[in-house]
């Protein structure tokens, strides 16, 4: 039996999310070694399936005060330290005529409270700020909403702890946890690329896992009841408003549009569901219907506008006494499992939102530095990430186009490192403004290892086409940065199609099943893509071919 290799860290995070990548971060700024594994890449659970809403609090201001005043804390603190995370659009609370307008007294009252600042507007008013918006509203509240996106968020968090030292897993999944006596000294672990274990020891191991956390207590044979909330989403082909808009009243399905680069997307629906279904959510019929028809209501403009895909997240709520998806507190959950269960070595941060990632952080790092005996503070909340400082002396010198869309992404500093020549300057996603220098960038820099990453680093393929037109050169891009063969890079557009797909079945109606059945020609009829996994293999007689 061969050697297992063995890490060694003083804390161990699981889970790669928002609030582990900004674990990860806070503990390498205050000097504490750490190891962050993930079972797939980063932000790829909950935290990449949400709406990208950088909430003013105010969402929450009417049922849950104390997540509310979280909320607008941290959209100032974000909103200074990771500004190329974010688009500043401001959002839009409206009243419908279906709607109770005395409740918008309520909402402004909650705000105030809240420390939320809101501005009362007439529907022309708001109009003008967004002329997409239901033009027969009654009244309109302007809040300080925003855009978030998570992807650029974690790997950001992710690239500033690896320069103080940090360590990243991707795809490596915990068996079990390392137990001695009373105490949880480290994971067993596999890597779900290689088949290959190895063991992680640490003297303190972090539950950062979102909903599958509750999985994570289990191997420690502890009990933590999670109350999995999916919620659905869509998708649409192009950006129909530039504030985020809400309905004004507690909130229900379908009553948030947000802009995100440049397309829009309506959400969410909310069901319970089991948790042994966390892993293969699905997007019924009856949730698409509710998204178009409550969302056309927000924007009427929606109803005709194409659909991209759908795609669904699961709310990692912890139910500590009761209720339902809608209902249960959205708070943070910090469990001593030493203090609560007698067992050393073990903590859990639950609950929370996007929003309170950085918070969450701080809440459980001074925790887990208080037990090693680091009496560092935390600075996260002062220094700002890698790619929100502005370097005004150090232009890129590249196109127009591509600088503008690399530097929103990453920052003007990345950018600066870019290739200059003309291929780093060609363009592979016409629909995202993606150059072959960002690629070689995400790929050497930002733990990409497949086109599916390369998506959640740069939005290739997240555009009005899918990747149609761009994937295909971006799998080349794999044989000259990451070392794949002809028939590797194959078999990564291959996966990414796939992954794709998931999210365009739910909407095959319309111009989505016109585009998609294009797709099928080209990939299929053009490139021959089903003949793929057949190709370059070796086989008795026969001559060996890559694609």
């Amino acid at each position: 039996m061969g050697k297992i290799t063995r890490f060694n860290s003083e804390v161990l995070i699981i889970g790669g999310g928002a609030t582990g990548t900004s674990i990860m971060r806070d503990c390498a700024l205050r000097g504490i070694t750490c190891i962050l594994l993930d079972k797939g890449d980063i932000a790829s659970g909950t935290t990449g399936r949400n709406h990208g809403l950088l909430h003013s609090g105010a969402r929450y201001a009417v049922t849950d005060s104390e997540s509310a005043r979280e909320c607008i804390q941290e959209n100032k603190i974000l909103k200074t330290i990771a500004s190329h995370c974010i688009e500043d659009t401001s959002g839009l609370f409206i009243t419908l005529p279906e709607d109770d307008l005395d409740f918008q007294r309520t909402f402004i009252d909650a705000c105030s409270s809240a420390g939320i600042n809101t501005q009362r507007l007439t529907p022309q008013q708001a109009i003008d700020l967004e002329p997409n918006v239901n033009r027969s509203l009654l009244s309109a509240v302007k809040v300080p909403d925003g855009t978030l996106d998570p992807f650029r968020l974690c790997a950001s968090n992710v690239l500033d702890a690896k320069n103080h030292g940090a360590q990243l897993l991707t795809y490596s999944m915990v068996k079990s946890l390392i137990r001695i006596g009373d105490r949880i000294i480290g994971a067993k672990c596999i890597n779900t690329r290689t088949n290959e274990n190895f063991d992680v020891y640490a003297q303190e191991v972090i539950n950062a896992a979102g909903i599958w956390g509750k999985n994570i207590c289990h191997y420690a044979e502890l009990n933590v009841k999670m109350l999995p909330a999916k919620g659905s989403l869509l998708v649409f082909e192009h950006r129909i408003n530039d504030l985020v808009i809400n309905r004004c009243r507690k909130p229900a399905d379908a009553d948030i549009l947000v802009p995100g680069d440049s397309i829009s997307l309506i959400g969410t629906t909310s069901e319970e569901i089991d948790y042994k279904d966390i892993d293969a959510l699905k997007i019924s019929d009856k949730e698409v219907n509710i998204l178009i028809e409550e969302g056309a209501k927000l924007a009427p403009i929606l109803a005709q506008t194409r659909i991209l895909r759908a795609y669904a997240g699961v709310r990692p709520l912890v139910d500590v006494g009761g209720g339902d998806g809608r209902n249960i507190s959205r708070g943070i959950v910090l469990l001593d499992h030493e203090q609560r269960d007698g067992l050393a070595g073990f903590s859990s941060i639950l609950g929370g939102k996007l929003m309170t990632c950085r918070l969450m952080a701080e809440m459980t790092t001074d925790l887990i530095a208080g037990k090693l005996g680091n009496s560092s503070t935390c600075t996260t909340h002062l220094q700002p990430l890698p790619g929100s400082i502005v370097n005004k002396h150090n232009k890129p010198k590249k196109t127009v186009f591509t600088t503008k869309a690399a530097t929103h992404r990453h920052g003007e500093t990345a950018v600066v490192t870019f290739d200059q020549s003309t291929k780093g300057k060609s363009i592979v996603c016409e629909c995202e403004m993606v150059s072959v220098g960002e690629i070689e960038y995400a790929i050497k820099q930002l733990d990409v290892t497949n086109l599916v990453d390369l998506r959640r680093r740069t939005r290739l393929g997240m555009g009005s086409c899918q990747g149609e037109l761009c994937t295909y050169r971006a799998a080349s891009l794999f044989c000259d940065f990451a070392n794949c063969s002809g028939h590797e890079s194959s078999k990564l557009l291959m996966q990414f199609f796939e992954e794709r797909w998931k999210g365009i079945k739910p909407v095959l109606f319309g111009d989505a099943l016109r585009e998609a059945e294009f797709t099928y020609w080209l990939y299929e009829g053009l490139f021959g893509a089903t003949d793929i996994n057949q190709l370059g293999e070796k086989q008795e007689d026969k001559e060996y071919y890559e694609v």
